[in-house]
Protein backbone atom coordinates (compact mmCIF):
# COMPACT_ATOMS: atom_id res chain seq x y z
CA UNK A 1 0.00 0.00 0.00
CA UNK A 2 1.65 3.60 -0.93
CA UNK A 3 0.21 6.80 0.91
CA UNK A 4 0.76 9.75 -0.87
CA UNK A 5 1.79 12.44 1.78
CA UNK A 6 3.37 16.12 2.09
CA UNK A 7 6.26 14.92 4.18
CA UNK A 8 8.89 16.31 1.92
CA UNK A 9 8.06 19.95 2.22
CA UNK A 10 10.90 21.08 4.00
CA UNK A 11 13.55 19.09 1.65
CA UNK A 12 10.99 20.13 -1.71
CA UNK A 13 10.11 24.25 -2.08
CA UNK A 14 7.44 22.86 -3.89
CA UNK A 15 5.87 20.64 -1.52
CA UNK A 16 4.90 18.10 -4.34
CA UNK A 17 3.38 14.92 -2.80
CA UNK A 18 5.79 11.59 -1.71
CA UNK A 19 4.78 8.35 -0.99
CA UNK A 20 5.19 6.62 2.32
CA UNK A 21 6.48 2.89 1.96
CA UNK A 22 4.52 0.29 3.84
CA UNK A 23 6.77 -0.44 6.65
CA UNK A 24 6.99 2.58 8.08
CA UNK A 25 3.30 3.40 7.67
CA UNK A 26 3.10 -0.16 9.48
CA UNK A 27 5.16 1.58 11.95
CA UNK A 28 3.70 4.95 12.66
CA UNK A 29 -0.24 2.79 12.33
CA UNK A 30 1.12 0.03 15.08
CA UNK A 31 2.52 3.30 17.46
CA UNK A 32 -0.91 4.78 17.19
CA UNK A 33 -2.43 1.71 17.98
CA UNK A 34 -0.13 0.88 21.38
CA UNK A 35 1.11 -2.54 19.82
CA UNK A 36 3.30 -4.15 22.17
CA UNK A 37 4.83 -6.74 19.78
CA UNK A 38 5.19 -6.98 16.19
CA UNK A 39 5.83 -10.12 13.63
CA UNK A 40 7.08 -8.04 10.17
CA UNK A 41 9.51 -9.63 7.42
CA UNK A 42 12.89 -9.46 7.79
CA UNK A 43 13.36 -6.85 5.15
CA UNK A 44 11.19 -4.37 6.55
CA UNK A 45 12.96 -1.36 7.63
CA UNK A 46 15.16 -1.35 10.98
CA UNK A 47 13.98 2.09 12.30
CA UNK A 48 11.22 -0.33 13.66
CA UNK A 49 13.18 -1.50 15.96
CA UNK A 50 15.43 1.52 16.38
CA UNK A 51 12.12 3.43 17.49
CA UNK A 52 11.91 1.96 20.38
CA UNK A 53 8.03 2.15 19.94
CA UNK A 54 7.57 -1.96 20.72
CA UNK A 55 8.39 -4.47 23.20
CA UNK A 56 9.15 -7.03 20.89
CA UNK A 57 10.19 -7.42 17.36
CA UNK A 58 10.24 -10.71 15.39
CA UNK A 59 11.50 -11.07 11.81
CA UNK A 60 9.84 -13.41 9.66
CA UNK A 61 9.98 -15.22 5.96
CA UNK A 62 8.70 -12.33 3.61
CA UNK A 63 5.45 -13.12 2.84
CA UNK A 64 2.06 -12.35 5.20
CA UNK A 65 1.32 -16.68 6.01
CA UNK A 66 4.86 -16.15 7.84
CA UNK A 67 4.00 -13.03 9.60
CA UNK A 68 0.41 -14.43 10.54
CA UNK A 69 1.87 -17.76 11.94
CA UNK A 70 3.80 -15.58 14.27
CA UNK A 71 0.34 -14.27 15.95
CA UNK A 72 -0.24 -17.00 17.65
CA UNK A 73 2.92 -17.06 19.86
CA UNK A 74 3.41 -13.78 20.14
CA UNK A 75 -0.63 -13.67 21.39
CA UNK A 76 1.02 -15.72 24.57
CA UNK A 77 2.93 -13.19 25.93
CA UNK A 78 1.92 -10.05 24.35
CA UNK A 79 -1.75 -8.20 25.21
CA UNK A 80 -1.54 -6.46 21.66
CA UNK A 81 0.30 -7.93 18.46
CA UNK A 82 0.31 -6.89 15.00
CA UNK A 83 2.33 -7.19 11.54
CA UNK A 84 2.35 -5.33 8.39
CA UNK A 85 4.46 -6.15 5.01
CA UNK A 86 7.29 -3.73 3.44
CA UNK A 87 5.22 -2.83 0.62
CA UNK A 88 1.74 -2.09 2.24
CA UNK A 89 -0.94 -3.98 4.18
CA UNK A 90 -1.23 -4.12 7.98
CA UNK A 91 -2.47 -7.45 9.87
CA UNK A 92 -4.03 -6.26 13.40
CA UNK A 93 -3.28 -9.87 15.39
CA UNK A 94 -5.30 -9.56 18.26
CA UNK A 95 -7.82 -7.51 19.54
CA UNK A 96 -7.41 -3.76 20.71
CA UNK A 97 -8.70 -1.41 22.64
CA UNK A 98 -9.27 2.05 21.17
CA UNK A 99 -10.71 5.15 23.05
CA UNK A 100 -12.38 3.33 24.89
CA UNK A 101 -13.76 0.82 21.89
CA UNK A 102 -12.94 -2.54 21.29
CA UNK A 103 -11.42 -3.02 17.31
CA UNK A 104 -11.65 -6.90 16.76
CA UNK A 105 -8.15 -8.54 15.16
CA UNK A 106 -8.17 -8.67 11.45
CA UNK A 107 -5.37 -10.94 10.34
CA UNK A 108 -5.27 -10.10 6.56
CA UNK A 109 -3.49 -7.26 4.55
CA UNK A 110 -6.28 -3.98 5.56
CA UNK A 111 -5.69 -0.84 3.57
CA UNK A 112 -7.76 1.23 5.05
CA UNK A 113 -6.79 0.54 8.91
CA UNK A 114 -3.22 1.95 8.70
CA UNK A 115 -4.10 5.18 6.83
CA UNK A 116 -6.74 6.28 9.17
CA UNK A 117 -4.82 5.60 12.26
CA UNK A 118 -2.19 7.43 10.23
CA UNK A 119 -4.20 10.43 10.21
CA UNK A 120 -5.14 10.05 12.96
CA UNK A 121 -1.90 10.18 14.58
CA UNK A 122 -1.15 13.45 12.38
CA UNK A 123 -4.02 15.54 13.86
CA UNK A 124 -4.36 18.67 12.54
CA UNK A 125 -0.53 18.54 12.12
CA UNK A 126 1.78 17.36 9.12
CA UNK A 127 2.39 13.71 8.36
CA UNK A 128 5.88 15.37 7.79
CA UNK A 129 6.50 15.56 11.48
CA UNK A 130 5.62 11.79 12.43
CA UNK A 131 7.85 10.42 9.66
CA UNK A 132 11.14 13.06 10.71
CA UNK A 133 10.95 12.01 13.80
CA UNK A 134 11.50 8.36 12.82
CA UNK A 135 15.47 7.00 12.84
CA UNK A 136 15.84 8.13 9.67
CA UNK A 137 16.56 4.56 7.67
CA UNK A 138 15.85 4.40 3.73
CA UNK A 139 15.81 1.34 2.09
CA UNK A 140 15.52 0.06 -1.86
CA UNK A 141 15.24 -2.60 -3.49
CA UNK A 142 14.82 -4.39 -7.41
CA UNK A 143 15.17 -7.52 -9.17
CA UNK A 144 16.94 -9.15 -11.64
CA UNK A 145 14.26 -10.78 -13.85
CA UNK A 146 14.94 -14.03 -15.97
CA UNK A 147 17.12 -14.93 -13.62
CA UNK A 148 17.58 -18.40 -13.07
CA UNK A 149 15.97 -19.83 -9.30
CA UNK A 150 19.20 -22.10 -9.48
CA UNK A 151 21.63 -19.50 -10.26
CA UNK A 152 20.13 -17.32 -7.05
CA UNK A 153 20.47 -20.55 -4.90
CA UNK A 154 23.58 -21.44 -5.68
CA UNK A 155 25.11 -17.32 -5.03
CA UNK A 156 23.14 -17.21 -2.21
CA UNK A 157 24.40 -20.97 -0.75
CA UNK A 158 28.09 -19.27 -1.33
CA UNK A 159 27.54 -16.11 0.26
CA UNK A 160 26.52 -18.04 3.30
CA UNK A 161 30.05 -19.81 3.36
CA UNK A 162 32.05 -16.69 2.59
CA UNK A 163 29.84 -13.40 2.88
CA UNK A 164 33.01 -11.37 2.63
CA UNK A 165 33.61 -12.69 -0.52
CA UNK A 166 30.14 -12.45 -1.94
CA UNK A 167 30.34 -8.68 -0.96
CA UNK A 168 33.60 -8.09 -2.84
CA UNK A 169 32.00 -9.52 -6.17
CA UNK A 170 28.82 -7.05 -5.39
CA UNK A 171 31.26 -3.93 -5.45
CA UNK A 172 31.40 -3.84 -1.46
CA UNK A 173 35.63 -3.05 -0.89
CA UNK A 174 36.82 -4.20 2.28
CA UNK A 175 33.61 -4.27 3.92
CA UNK A 176 33.16 -4.97 7.53
CA UNK A 177 31.06 -7.53 8.19
CA UNK A 178 28.77 -6.91 11.61
CA UNK A 179 26.24 -9.71 11.02
CA UNK A 180 24.14 -12.22 8.83
CA UNK A 181 20.92 -13.30 8.89
CA UNK A 182 19.75 -16.18 6.96
CA UNK A 183 15.81 -16.20 7.59
CA UNK A 184 14.89 -15.23 3.77
CA UNK A 185 18.45 -15.78 1.44
CA UNK A 186 20.97 -14.18 2.76
CA UNK A 187 20.84 -10.84 5.10
CA UNK A 188 24.04 -8.99 5.78
CA UNK A 189 24.28 -6.14 7.73
CA UNK A 190 27.90 -3.93 7.39
CA UNK A 191 30.11 -2.32 10.12
CA UNK A 192 28.68 1.53 8.41
CA UNK A 193 24.84 0.28 9.14
CA UNK A 194 24.33 -0.62 5.36
CA UNK A 195 22.06 -3.89 4.71
CA UNK A 196 22.45 -6.00 1.89
CA UNK A 197 19.95 -8.41 1.49
CA UNK A 198 19.57 -11.12 -1.64
CA UNK A 199 16.85 -13.78 -2.02
CA UNK A 200 15.14 -15.65 -4.85
CA UNK A 201 11.58 -14.66 -5.74
CA UNK A 202 9.22 -17.87 -4.52
CA UNK A 203 7.31 -17.44 -7.28
CA UNK A 204 9.27 -16.25 -10.38
CA UNK A 205 12.81 -16.52 -11.97
CA UNK A 206 14.32 -13.72 -10.11
CA UNK A 207 16.76 -12.57 -8.13
CA UNK A 208 15.84 -9.40 -5.44
CA UNK A 209 18.44 -7.34 -3.70
CA UNK A 210 17.14 -5.15 -0.74
CA UNK A 211 19.35 -2.47 0.77
CA UNK A 212 19.16 -0.19 3.78
CA UNK A 213 21.32 3.04 4.67
CA UNK A 214 21.23 6.19 6.14
CA UNK A 215 20.30 8.21 3.08
CA UNK A 216 18.19 6.86 -0.33
CA UNK A 217 20.38 7.82 -2.73
CA UNK A 218 23.32 5.50 -1.39
CA UNK A 219 20.47 2.55 -0.85
CA UNK A 220 19.37 3.11 -4.37
CA UNK A 221 22.79 2.94 -5.71
CA UNK A 222 24.01 -0.03 -4.31
CA UNK A 223 21.29 -1.78 -5.54
CA UNK A 224 21.68 -0.94 -8.83
CA UNK A 225 25.63 -2.05 -8.65
CA UNK A 226 24.74 -4.88 -6.84
CA UNK A 227 22.48 -6.18 -9.39
CA UNK A 228 24.55 -5.06 -12.32
CA UNK A 229 27.40 -6.89 -11.25
CA UNK A 230 25.35 -9.87 -10.06
CA UNK A 231 24.39 -9.98 -13.80
CA UNK A 232 28.44 -11.34 -14.32
CA UNK A 233 29.01 -13.81 -11.93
Amino acid sequence: MLVLVRWRKTRHSCGRPDWLRGDILGLLSAEALNIEALAVPVSCNTAIELSGKFVYVERTKIGSPYVIAEFKELAKKFNSVAGFEANGGFLLGSDVLLNGQLLKALPTRDAILPAIMLLAAAGRGVISTLVNALPQRFTHSDRLQNFATEKSQSIIEKGKGDPAKLLALLGFENAEIEGVVETDGLRITLADGQIVHLRPSGNAPELRCYVEADNYILANNCVVNSLKNLQRI
